[in-house]
C-alpha cells in the first residue's frame, strides 16, 4: 500500500492502473527467480586514447626532423616569364607526425579574381615520388619513382591527388612538376596565384 500511495500521489488516479499493472507483470516475471544463484564479472578502467592526424613540412629539405625545421605552412615558388612549353620542378618533403598511419591527399585552391586569364586551365602539375637517397635535398633523376599523373590546376582542385598511406614517423618526398602545353599567345603577360594543400587522414 505504501508504494502505491506514493505513486498515486505523484501521478494521480489516471496513472494508477497502468503502474499497478506494470508492477504485477514484473512481479510475475521475477517472482520465482529471487533464490537462484548468481555471479558477475566486471571490466574496470577502460581507457580510450584518440589518435591524431598531424603532418608537417620540412622547411630545409636537407635538414633534420627537429621542431625548428618542421612547419605547417611554407611559401610556394614563384615562376616568372614562362613560355609555351615551360616546365619547372618544386620539391617538398612531408613528415607524418601523427600517432597512427595516415592517407595523404593533396588539393589545389584558387580564386577567380587571382587568375583573371584562366591560367589554371593551361598549367599542369605532375606529382612524383622522391626518395632523397643522398640526403642533399636536391632531386636527382635516379631518385624519382611513382608518377601520380598529370592534371591541370582545375583538376587538382576538383579531383586532387591520393598519395597513399604513410606510417608514423615516415618522411615522404615529392616533386611537383609544373608545365604548360602549347600555351596560347593570348595568355602573354598574364599572372595568377594558386595555393595547394596536403591533408593527412588518420587510418583506423
Amino acid at each position: 500500500m505504501n508504494i502505491l500511495y506514493r505513486v498515486k500521489s505523484k501521478l494521480g488516479k489516471g496513472k494508477l492502473f497502468y503502474i499497478l499493472g506494470f508492477l504485477l507483470v514484473v512481479a510475475g516475471a521475477t517472482g520465482g527467480a529471487y533464490a537462484a544463484f548468481s555471479d558477475k564479472n566486471e571490466v574496470k578502467g577502460v581507457t580510450i586514447s584518440v589518435g591524431s592526424a598531424d603532418i608537417k613540412l620540412l622547411q630545409d629539405l636537407a635538414g633534420d626532423l627537429s621542431s625548428t625545421n618542421l612547419v605547417d605552412t611554407m611559401q610556394g615558388p614563384s615562376f616568372a616569364n614562362i613560355s609555351q612549353t615551360w616546365t619547372a620542378d618544386f620539391p617538398l618533403k612531408v613528415y607524418n607526425n601523427a600517432t597512427s598511419s595516415i592517407d595523404l591527399f593533396s588539393t589545389a585552391f584558387y580564386e577567380t579574381a587571382n587568375d583573371p586569364a584562366d591560367l589554371r586551365s593551361s598549367i599542369y602539375v605532375e606529382p612524383i615520388d622522391w626518395v632523397d637517397s643522398d640526403g642533399n635535398g636536391n632531386p636527382d633523376p635516379t631518385e624519382l619513382g611513382t608518377n601520380y599523373g598529370k592534371k591541370t590546376i582545375v583538376k587538382w582542385k576538383t579531383e586532387g591527388f591520393d598519395f597513399g598511406s604513410m606510417t608514423t614517423g615516415e618522411v615522404r618526398g615529392l616533386v611537383l612538376r609544373f608545365s604548360t602545353q602549347d600555351l596560347s599567345t593570348t595568355k602573354q603577360g598574364a599572372t595568377a596565384t594558386f595555393d595547394f594543400e596536403l591533408t593527412g587522414i588518420a587510418l583506423d
